[in-house]
């Protein structure tokens, strides 16, 4: 039992090196780089009156690079509404 725990960990590794090898070559950049850009990238919680609302920061031209060369819609900047009660 404990053998496929550690399979399935390996895979797992694996599977995330080869990801960040793809993305590394489809962007021209190093993970490092990405991930710093990425990173910065961060959502608010906002609540007044008529309710609590959250949002994301505005995406830096290098965050944008990124997701246009990864083919990756930028994230919408209001995630979530939730009126008042």
């Amino acid at each position: 039992m404990e053998y496929r725990g550690i399979r399935a960990h390996i895979v797992l590794c694996w599977l995330a090196l080869l990801m960040i090898r793809i993305i590394e070559t489809t962007t021209g950049t190093t993970w490092f780089t990405i991930r710093r850009e990425l990173d910065r990238l961060h959502i608010g919680t906002f609540t007044g009156p008529a309710g609590t609302f959250r949002r994301s920061t505005e995406p830096t031209k290098p965050q944008r690079d990124v997701f246009a060369k990864l083919d990756i819609p930028v994230p919408n900047r209001i995630v979530e509404l939730t009126p008042a009660p």
